[in-house]
């Protein structure tokens, strides 16, 4: 089977020999499709993954081995996320599911850029789904990426009519700020990429460019009665948009951290302190936000189409180079 794996700085697509169930539980499938996920980008990018690493795990794929109790039989075409809470732990009964330590032990193995992936039963039962019919490969690959964004949207609690900034508006940005329209806050956009600003716009976001933080403070405190907005959702993974962050939130406002920067910035102690902010982070769904997103997604309240750049398998490279260059908003790695 083929596969794409980290190799010398490099993704290259090699023979491995085919999985099987061999007795376990679970279910093989062939992958159909999966995202390029920002994560991918950061693991390959910092070197954070050792060589013979298969990133991926947006996974779009039919079910071809099958030993399961799940109802799914050998032919669906299905759907899955990748990690699991157990629900049981500290963690989980605190309601941050993503710290969970079985959340973060269970995996699709090999990985999403694989021709075959390994799903257990434990990924069957909780975090797999049937397409849906009025939904493409491409658009349903967005499962778990807006599952991250209805997990953040419902973390921060958020009255519904709440003004709220979404900052930098690529494929999760944009996800995010239909997200919480779907959940009834008015919902604002920034970034400083013109195409990102008019992609949002034509979604129905009200967007502006925020290189200027003058013309930042005017947008937003002229559209929120000289307040500020009650939450900001930080999706840029750029230093610069922590200013941005600060001059937009209202006193006793909101932040909720959804991005990694080069720098590893953050928000001063004096300004969380006297502004009494509330800054808080948000990384991965539990099962229950991946269901709301295919809601989502089938319902038409978050649109995704176009918004990925089809690449073949033997094409990856060039698709992680696309990404990183920012001459694409998302590629969909194709088998």
């Amino acid at each position: 089977m083929r596969v794409a794996e980290i190799h010398n700085n490099k993704i290259e697509v090699i023979d491995r020999e085919l999985i099987k169930l061999d007795g376990r539980e679970g279910a093989i499938v062939k992958v159909i499709g999966c995202g390029l996920c920002g994560s991918d980008i950061v693991k390959f990018k910092e070197h954070i993954s050792k060589d013979g690493t298969v990133l991926g795990h947006e996974i779009v794929a039919e079910i071809v081995e099958l030993n399961s109790h799940s109802g799914f039989k050998i032919g669906d075409k299905i759907v899955a996320s990748h990690h699991i809470p157990c629900f049981r732990c500290a963690y989980c009964k605190g309601k941050s599911y993503s710290m969970c330590e079985h959340f973060k032990q269970t995996n699709i193995v090999p990985g999403g850029f694989s021709e075959y992936v390994y799903l257990s039963e434990e990924h069957l039962l909780n975090v797999t789904h049937l397409i849906p019919r009025n939904l493409t490969y491409e658009e349903v690959s967005f499962y778990e990426p807006l599952g991250c964004c209805v997990r953040a949207v419902k973390r921060a609690e958020l009255s519904p009519l709440s003004n709220v900034l979404v900052i930098g508006l690529g494929t999760i940005g944009l996800l995010m700020a239909q997200t919480l329209k779907a959940f009834g806050m008015v919902v604002y956009g920034c970034d400083i990429m013109p195409d990102r600003i008019k992609c949002a716009q034509d979604l129905g976001i009200n967007s502006f460019n925020s290189g200027d933080l003058g013309n930042t403070h005017e947008y937003i405190y002229g559209n929120t009665n000289n307040i500020g907005v009650d939450c900001v959702f930080m999706t840029s993974g750029a230093d610069a948009a922590l200013p941005v962050a600060l001059e937009s939130v209202r006193l006793g406002g909101k932040i909720v951290v959804f991005s990694s920067t080069p720098k590893n910035s953050g928000y001063l102690n004096n300004d969380i302190y006297y502004k009494e902010l509330t800054v808080l982070g948000s990384y991965s769904p539990r099962p229950q936000d991946l269901e709301t997103s295919l809601q989502l997604l089938t319902n038409g309240e978050v649109k995704v189409k176009n918004l990925s750049t089809v690449y073949s398998i033997e094409d990856i490279q060039q698709a992680f180079d696309d990404t990183m260059s920012n001459k694409i908003m998302k590629a969909y790695i194709k088998f």
